[in-house]
């Protein structure tokens, strides 16, 4: 049953691939693919199917998915604009190759989200439902990584920055997320299911701040900003204007609570308790 995996160039789907694996499915029954495959010639070398897949290239992604049985749509990393249009190509051609399952990346609570970003998901999830696509939602929290990558910076500046108040954010790691995904990708029963993903603790930025204090021996406090002036440290840090109006309307979502889940999905997708905050900062202060 071969399976492809969208977006096999970033993090998430090379973690999925890799999972895959693990999980005992032949490479030969792989398909990665990605806008520029150079980046993944090695997983060519270990006999997994390569192609290349551009979401706004209709003929492409046709070619890209042909014999596929079941498909990982990893949601675009593209300007907001864009990305429910590209989701949409890939859905239409997932469906055009007879694929028996699309298995999509969405956003926790993508039904009642209010950001910018919830938006697309949520029409990309009414598309799928609308072209009438077996289909299983990963509604996937926020990385733990999107914390522990700024570490230094964190350090260096004794704060972290933010706008999301005191709401709860129930991140996980890339990898659990990708793990998941495997899960559903090999497995029978997941066919109309919505999953809400995030870690079994939750944390506010607050207190993100005291367990990197606690981690590092450093003091580290919580400077919480209207998200209009946390969009202006953003942008000042180099981060594109849109990016960073994406990501402060990200933290205005999570003080609604719209990052919090005690669903327990993840954790019994993948049969363990998800990799924790303490966890990942040790191994990122420890890298």
């Amino acid at each position: 049953m071969p399976i492809v995996v969208t977006g096999a160039t970033g993090q998430l789907g090379r973690l999925t691939v890799e999972a895959l694996l693990r999980s005992g499915i032949p490479a030969a029954d792989i398909i990665a693919t990605g806008r520029d495959i150079a980046g993944i010639k090695d997983l060519a070398d270990r006999g997994i199917t390569v192609r290349r897949a551009d979401f706004a290239d209709t003929d492409g992604l046709a070619e890209a998915f042909a014999g596929a049985d079941r498909l990982l749509l990893i949601s675009a990393s593209v300007p907001v604009g864009e990305r429910v249009a590209n989701h949409r190509r890939v859905i239409d051609a997932a469906a055009s190759a007879g694929v028996s399952l699309v298995a999509y990346t969405s956003t926790t609570h993508a039904d009642t989200a209010t950001t910018v970003i919830g938006a697309t998901h949520s029409e990309t999830e009414a598309y799928l439902r609308d072209r009438g696509i077996p289909s299983v939602l990963l509604r996937n929290g926020w990385y733990l990584e999107n914390y522990t990558s700024q570490l230094p910076q964190i350090l260096q500046n004794g704060a972290v920055v933010g706008a999301a108040g005191e709401g709860r954010i129930s991140a996980a790691s890339r990898a659990d997320y990708a793990e998941a995904a495997a899960v559903v990708l090999t497995t029978e029963g997941h066919t109309g299911a919505v999953y809400e993903l995030g870690g079994d603790e939750s944390f506010t930025l607050t207190e993100l701040a005291a367990a990197i204090s606690a981690a590092a021996g450093k003091q580290v406090t919580y400077a919480d900003l209207p998200v209009a002036d946390f969009a202006q440290v953003l942008d000042a840090a180099g981060l594109p204007a849109e990016l960073a109006e994406v990501l402060a309307d990200a933290d205005r979502g999570m003080n609604r609570g719209e990052m919090y889940t005690d669903s327990g999905d993840l954790r019994r997708l993948i049969g363990r308790p998800p990799v924790t905050l303490a966890e990942a900062l040790a191994a990122a202060l420890h890298s």
